[in-house]
């Protein structure tokens, strides 16, 4: 059987998009390298262990409001008719208050705050005509984190609020998963590298590919590894996928049609298992997927669109799995079509549309190598295998393009 009849066979056998998410995903074990970095530059990053409280926060008795340190006892009984009076001093003694302001140390002697709005300064006294209770507006230590207490577990990302919390609780460093490293192998005869100054020559295009796939490996957490230009030859694609056997995923783009020079998926097969190839995507049919020596391969259509498609679709879960990041749901809104949006009964499919308040206006549903029409849109209506098209009206839900 030539590499072309076996293309078509496993086109001919296409598999859905959910089972083919499941075969390749049961193929990749979380990465089990970490590193140390910084807690100040620690966002984004995966916790590789658990993390527990070194210290108490607050590690003192601190004021909760502006006002005045008291003793609760001696203001038993105060009232508008039955106001007490205190005075002002530095000094801890009976019958006096210490001014503090909010986060001040409260000195043990005094177990309340009262709050410079109930107070009517005369002198060097005040005079209070309100009861406040042990514990009014002091926090106790300990009053946010306990030491010893879990703060995080492991597998948790780091958010600014995190590094926050453990900025408060002295923690410099912290122990996290490595980023993992995705190679990203661009092939075809027709492709030229970047920067394109010149308007390239019929029959050339720009290997704009690459960098689109780089900047959402990074976005999404990883380390994108640039590799050179490949053409459409099988031996040197061969070559091209064993030198990056050391990286935690590979992403392919090109040669994986069904024309005679689509390579990548034979290439794949031969050095190691070809699990998927041809999905009910669309766009993004040809995609395929593979493994490697316990590398992943998404080897995703030359096309822009179906490209992306195929990167939201397996790549982003893929990765996300690779690098143990948790996965974070899409940002999604509901709106209104404004016209029909057609699909194929059998594929999943990425319409891509504008959104104008609650309307979503239908932009190139069709068109697999028309980039410009997904920078032009917000996001996608995904339409599900066994649903033929949206009506006009019809409530959809809209991923957002990140």
């Amino acid at each position: 059987m030539n590499y072309t009849d076996g293309t078509r066979m496993i086109f001919r056998e296409r598999t859905d998009v959910g089972k083919a998410k499941e075969i390749f995903l049961g193929q990749i074990k979380g990465t089990e390298k970490t590193e140390t970095v910084p807690a100040s530059s620690a966002i984004g990053r995966v916790l590789s262990t658990s993390i527990l409280a070194p210290r108490n926060v607050p590690h003192y008795r601190r004021s909760a409001m502006d006002g005045f340190a008291v003793r609760s006892v001696e203001l038993l009984g105060a009232s508008l008719t039955n106001p007490v009076m205190l005075n002002v001093s530095d000094e801890i003694m009976e019958g006096t208050c210490v001014p503090v302001n909010t986060g001040d140390y409260v000195p043990d002697d005094f177990d309340a705050v009262l709050m410079m709005e109930d107070t009517i300064s005369i002198g060097d006294m005040i005079e209070i005509r309100a009861q406040v209770h042990p514990g009014k507006n002091v926090g106790e230590i300990g009053e946010d984190v306990r030491k010893n207490e879990l703060i995080f577990n492991k597998s948790h990302l780091l958010r600014p609020c995190d590094a926050a919390v453990l900025a408060s609780l002295g923690i410099v460093d912290v122990r996290v998963y490595a980023k993992p490293v995705v190679a990203i192998i661009p092939t075809g005869n027709d492709l030229l590298p970047l920067p394109g100054d010149d308007v390239p020559v019929p029959g050339k295009t720009l290997d704009i590919n690459s960098l689109m796939i780089g900047k959402y490996v990074e976005k999404w957490g990883a380390i994108a590894r640039y590799c050179d230009i490949v053409p459409e030859d099988k031996q040197l694609i061969e070559e091209a996928i064993k030198a990056n056997l050391d990286t935690d995923m590979m992403v392919i783009s090109g040669g994986t049609s069904v024309g005679e020079r689509d390579y990548v998926p034979a290439v794949v097969e031969k050095l190691g298992t070809k699990l998927v190839h041809g999905v009910g995507l669309s766009p993004g049919k040809p995609t395929a997927l593979g493994v490697a020596d316990n590398v992943p391969i998404l080897c995703m259509p030359g096309y822009p669109a179906a490209g992306l498609v195929a990167l939201f679709a397996f790549g982003k879960p893929a990765l996300r799995k690779a690098g143990n990041i948790p996965d974070i749901p899409d940002t999604k809104v509901k709106a209104t079509l404004s016209g029909k949006i057609m699909s194929r009964e059998g594929y999943v499919s990425y319409a891509r549309v504008i959104l104008e308040g609650n309307i979503a206006h239908p932009l190139m549903t069709a068109g697999a190598g028309i980039l410009s029409s997904i920078a032009k849109s917000d996001g996608f209506v995904i339409i599900p295998e066994n649903v033929e098209g949206c009506e006009e009206g019809s409530e959809v839900e809209v991923v957002l393009i990140e």
